[in-house]
């Protein structure tokens, strides 16, 4: 058997060779020209417009949930922190009762605001308080760790120093 005709086709073929040849040429590369159908070659290429559909209701959204913010009414704080005091009216003819006094012998009563305050309130301003500290002291803590972790030199893991 010649080597060069496996190569390059010169030489002498060898019969197992050919019969070979013969069994696997049903399955050689054929070359084929490219067809293309001629509607596909007049076609203007198609837009994908899902982007700026998502955008624009994105937008509309936005715009809808604005509105409604400003148009809604707020509710505000109806609880007063200040109320003032009333001087109790006497109980005409009751024994207990002062006798009137005149507006000439004693000057006018000023009135003092007094600070009127609910269980509630005070329910709800502890509560208040304490989620202000806790986050406070949950925030210093990040910024502290933020800062040393600034301050000291890291060393990559599984990396040995050099030396």
């Amino acid at each position: 058997m010649n080597d060069d005709y496996l190569w390059d086709r010169r030489g002498e073929p060898d019969p197992e060779i050919q019969r070979l040849e013969e069994i696997l040429g049903t399955l050689r590369y054929q070359p084929k020209p490219l067809h293309l159908a001629p509607q596909a070659l007049h076609l203007a290429p198609r837009r994908n417009y899902v982007p700026l559909l998502a955008i624009a209701a994105t937008i509309a959204v936005a715009l809808v949930a604005a509105g409604l913010w400003l148009l809604l009414p707020r509710q505000e704080a109806s609880i007063p922190a200040v109320a003032f005091a009333t001087p109790a009216t006497p109980i005409p003819n009751h024994p207990w009762s002062s006798p009137p006094l005149s507006a000439a012998s004693n000057p006018p009563i000023k009135r003092r605001p007094v600070i009127v305050r609910h269980e509630r309130q005070d329910a709800e301003a502890l509560v208040a308080k304490q989620q202000l500290m806790f986050a406070l002291r949950l925030a210093s803590e990040k910024l502290n760790a933020a800062y040393r972790r600034t301050q000291t030199p890291t060393q990559i893991k599984n990396q040995h120093k050099a030396g």
